[in-house]
């Protein structure tokens, strides 16, 4: 048993369960987001998406870096959503975040994920898919006389790309912006079970053992004292009265403080080893106190 005091490295997680299910839902997710931001690299439909908007009227213009070129204008910020900055970085976390689950669960076979690591881990990865979020639903000033707050394919119904033959591009994307919110759930979920985790417990700060699953209890875990057998009432056990004998104690029956039944077996072995009748009779044994005695090494024929 550990010193009582608050731990912040080796804590045990308050419950394991959603630990283990929240990875198959990760795996999940990140398969999801792989596919879906792999299909966009590198520029599948985001320029296509731009221009689409354009001529709705509902955006910038993507020709505006040509008209800056034309006119010897300062180049203009390109808005992040239709960056292929946004892409790259929508394809490098869902990489990364397949990465990270492998790690974790080999760190959890091998009992050395706690919950200091998970909260750094969920912390990083809610805050990479919180940008991932906002670059796709992100706004669009970059024309001031069409601006745009929110995406036309996030806001707006993908029928509207249908006569520029654009509806299914429209559903992948609106898919992978569902995906990536998803994901950022997860990671939420895992951030406040490692907050919870964290938060002070007597129970949890009370023991070393962290292996018990905290299911049945409302996720406090319970540890027995380490280095302590069970007590055993090994005469009770063989009928004999419940008052003497435990474990660790040698008053058993077998010891011959205690006048052990009469049996002709008994006789004969007394006779034997006292001489006859005259001579100083040895302890009888039964045939179960034998067995007691051949196991400590007490047999009766060479207690002389």
């Amino acid at each position: 048993m550990a010193a009582k005091g608050y731990r912040l490295i080796r804590r045990p997680w308050r419950m394991r369960r959603p630990l283990y299910f929240g990875m198959v839902f990760e795996l999940l997710g990140i398969v999801g987001v792989l596919v879906l931001f792999g299909v966009q690299q590198p520029d599948v439909f985001r320029t296509q998406f731009w221009e689409i908007g354009h001529l709705m009227g509902w955006n910038s213009s993507p020709n505006m870096i040509l008209y800056a070129y034309a006119n010897h204008q300062p180049l203009p910020t390109v808005p992040f959503v239709w960056s292929q900055l946004l892409t790259d970085y929508n394809v490098a976390i869902s990489v990364v975040s397949l990465f990270i689950l492998l790690v974790k669960m080999i760190m959890i076979i091998m009992k050395f994920f706690y919950p200091i690591l998970g909260l750094i881990v969920s912390l990083g990865l809610t805050v990479v898919y919180t940008v991932s979020v906002y670059g796709q639903a992100g706004p669009d000033y970059a024309d001031p006389a069409h601006p745009s707050p929110v995406p036309w394919y996030i806001a707006k119904s993908c029928s509207v790309a249908r006569p520029f033959n654009a509806e299914k591009n429209c559903q992948i994307a609106k898919g992978a912006f569902a995906a990536t919110i998803y994901m950022l759930f997860l990671y939420l979920a895992n951030f406040a079970l490692s907050i919870w985790s964290m938060w002070p417990n007597k129970m949890l700060d009370m023991y070393d053992d962290d292996d018990d699953d905290d299911s049945n209890s409302g996720g406090e875990q319970e540890s027995k004292p380490k280095g302590k057998l069970p007590i055993v009432n090994v005469t009770a056990l063989h009928g004999g009265s419940p008052s003497t004998g435990y474990y660790g104690n040698k008053e058993w029956e077998m010891q011959p403080t205690q006048q052990p039944p009469t049996s002709p077996r008994a006789v004969h072995m007394s006779g034997a080893m006292g001489g006859g009748h005259g001579g100083v009779e040895a302890p009888m044994f039964t045939p179960r106190t034998q067995a007691f005695h051949a196991l400590d090494r007490r047999l009766p024929l060479r207690s002389g």
